[in-house]
């Protein structure tokens, strides 16, 4: 994930993942839904067809935390064949 544009001094990390198709994109989320409930951490996101676009950061902080840092590495993980190429 990369800083987003809009929260310089590593407020936010943000990226969009493409998958394969709707389906795919859809079954990730779930997935992560999961991942982030367990470590009891949710991102914003949204997703239009093959496309989810994730931002996260810890609003009572301000700023990232560990929690931000390890829902990323789990997305990414969980990401896996799912993602267009």
């Amino acid at each position: 994930m990369t800083e987003s544009p809009d929260l310089p001094d590593e407020k936010a990390i943000a990226k969009t993942f493409r998958f394969r198709g709707f389906r795919d994109a859809m079954a990730w989320m779930a997935r992560a839904a999961f991942e982030a409930e367990h470590i009891d951490h949710h991102p914003e996101w949204t997703n239009v067809y093959n496309r989810v676009e994730v931002r996260l950061t810890t609003h009572d902080t301000g700023g990232l935390t560990a929690k931000d840092l390890d829902l990323a590495r789990r997305m990414e993980k969980i990401s896996g064949r799912s993602l267009a190429k």
